[in-house]
């Protein structure tokens, strides 16, 4: 209950913060399901993102345009405790020029409520601090609920996704970025379904659904013994910034 009561407690400083929402295109595209580390397995996540087609000019003063950029992020995760892991994510990017950068890191805490059933949730929380070369502010915080669904071949999973920023002059309200994802078993250790990511803009007044960013993913999912595999092809809809983007995450656990 403790536990609890602490992750209740960060999920009410973050909905109090401000944020931004000029930022690149995001290190980590990915819809969090029912998976956590078992108390002491160590892990690693890839997150390769690549923007094929996007802004070729800086949004604000100091940020790498995304165009043609590729951001390589290892994650290394750990199981604290039942149902229970923590992550570390090392941001970098590679940009057109072959400038390699570091861009920070961030930390996350995980939890998935044990169940027996079709329906899963949890919560997680993160912390980064960025480079301006990819986020406007430097501190910032997610607050991820963690809400799925299987049944037989079919998995549906939903982020609704709080952003904010700790830090930074201009006042700015708390953004709402949910994430979707429905996939299909096609045959063993096979996936194919669609992802979809939205910034819907400010928590306490959305902004319009024609003013909004919306991209949507075709992804393919593949486990092959301990490794897994999600590859997809992104394409921005309305006012997304980046209009076509691929990403790839192998996961590795070291058990």
């Amino acid at each position: 209950m403790r536990r609890i009561f602490l992750m209740c407690a960060v999920m009410t400083a973050i909905a109090g913060a401000e944020c931004n929402r000029a930022a690149a295109a995001p290190e980590e595209i990915q819809v969090y399901l029912d998976d956590v580390n078992e108390p002491r397995e160590v892990s690693l996540e890839m997150h390769i993102n690549y923007v094929a087609d996007g802004p070729r000019a800086a949004a604000y003063a100091g940020q790498l345009p995304t165009h043609h950029l590729l951001q390589v992020t290892p994650e290394f995760s750990y199981g604290i405790a039942k149902n229970w892991d923590a992550g570390l994510y090392l941001l970098s990017t590679l940009d057109p020029g072959g400038n390699f950068n570091a861009n920070g890191a961030k930390l996350r805490l995980k939890y998935i409520a044990p169940t027996d059933g079709a329906f899963f949730w949890g919560m997680n929380v993160e912390l980064g601090y960025t480079s301006r070369r990819v986020t406007e502010n430097y501190v910032n915080a997610e607050l991820r609920p963690i809400l799925g669904w299987h049944s037989g071949p079919w998995l549906v999973a939903l982020n609704p996704i709080i952003d904010a920023a700790l830090s930074g002059e201009v006042s700015r309200a708390p953004t709402f970025v949910p994430a979707l994802k429905i996939a299909r078993s096609i045959g063993a250790g096979t996936q194919l379904g669609i992802e979809h990511y939205a910034d819907m803009g400010p928590l306490h007044h959305l902004l319009p659904f024609n003013q909004q960013d919306h991209t949507l993913y075709g992804v393919l999912d593949l486990q092959r013994g301990p490794v897994d595999l999600n590859v997809g092809v992104g394409r921005g809809f309305m006012g997304a910034a980046e209009k076509w983007v691929l990403k790839m995450i192998v996961g590795i656990p070291f058990k």
